[in-house]
């Protein structure tokens, strides 16, 4: 059988996205989203889960998103139910791409909780932007109870992820500034800052948050 043009292409390509450089890999994954293929579909996915360089993650998933959603969101959504984290990370943030709300039902608590910060990340951001019309309340709810996790980076993730849901977060927020964990109770106010002021800086929110909070337990602890 005599192979075309676009057979020959398609597996320069489809050997490229292996290539030790990743220059190399980047252009692969360039040219598979140039010329959608459905073979291409499996390997990209496949190579999500391992890539090392950002650039080269990033230019798959524009790749897979230049392919039919009826070929990627199976797979992606299986995907996200994988044993390694940067292939639930990726996953993720592919759908979030995507945009498809049948997506949805993988976005599960395990995922918005799960033990990997990037995993967790990447779910908080597929959330907000694929959570059907009415449940955004119980989206909120859900991240509200990630609160005070992690370092700056996963903080603002998680604020960032809260405000994009609009004023349903006030009540769990201020719920949230009562807690027992003073991490909490700050990264709470730092967020409803946010809400408030979209172009306050994440840093001084937090810093001012905690010395909110600080000052608020100081008479107790003198006791």
């Amino acid at each position: 059988m005599t192979m075309t043009r676009q057979d020959t292409d398609a597996i320069r390509a489809l050997q490229g996205l292996e290539d030790s450089s990743s220059s190399v890999r980047l252009q692969a994954a360039l040219a598979v989203g140039t010329a959608p293929d459905p073979r291409f579909v499996d390997k990209l996915i496949e190579r999500c889960a391992i890539e090392p360089e950002f650039f080269v993650r990033d230019m798959l998933t524009w790749a897979l998103v230049r392919h039919p959603v009826s070929l990627t969101l199976p797979r992606l959504v299986r995907e996200v139910r994988s044993g390694r984290a940067q292939a639930r990370s990726q996953a993720l943030h592919t759908l979030s791409k995507i945009g498809d709300r049948q997506a949805w039902p993988a976005i599960t608590r395990a995922l918005l909780s799960d033990a990997d910060n990037e995993v967790a990340r990447s779910a908080w951001r597929a959330a907000v932007a694929l959570v059907p019309e009415g449940q955004e309340s119980p989206l909120a709810t859900a991240l509200a109870t990630q609160l005070g996790r992690g370092e700056r980076e996963t903080q603002l993730s998680l604020s960032q992820a809260l405000v994009a849901l609009g004023e349903v977060i006030v009540p769990v927020l201020h719920a949230a500034t009562t807690a027992d964990d003073p991490g909490v109770r700050a990264h709470a106010l730092a967020t409803q800052r946010l809400l408030r002021d979209a172009n306050a800086g994440f840093e001084l929110a937090i810093e001012e948050a905690k010395r909110i909070v600080a000052l608020a337990r100081a008479p107790q602890d003198g006791q």
